[in-house]
């Protein structure tokens, strides 16, 4: 089953789209029959194609905006901590050896 056939969606497969619908048209008895079947396979290969494009594409997007996201979390960690953290290594440092005061 395909999904419904918007041909501004799927633009690729227009022509494909188109054929089958004409082959559904002019041969209503062969349809019954399996006449089509070129044509709709054809088509469900196209639409197959063009929606694992699809996706893609929306992967590379949200690759590029998780990209962007974490260099602004780097940013904000770097502005509260100092270039590589040493202000927290220097602050967890200076916890750990208060904790050891406090066993003794």
């Amino acid at each position: 089953m395909h999904p419904v056939l918007d041909k501004d969606r799927f633009m690729a497969c227009e022509d494909l789209i188109e054929a089958l619908e004409e082959c559904h048209r002019l041969n209503f008895m062969k349809k019954a029959f399996g006449a089509c079947n070129i044509q709709k396979s054809q088509l469900s290969n196209c639409l197959h194609e063009t929606r694992l494009a699809a996706d893609r594409e929306k992967i590379l997007v949200r690759r590029e905006k998780n990209k962007k996201f974490e260099e602004k979390m780097k940013k904000i960690k770097e502005e509260e901590w100092g270039k590589d953290m040493k202000l927290k290594k220097v602050v967890e440092k200076e916890l750990e050896r208060l904790a050891a005061q406090g066993k003794q």
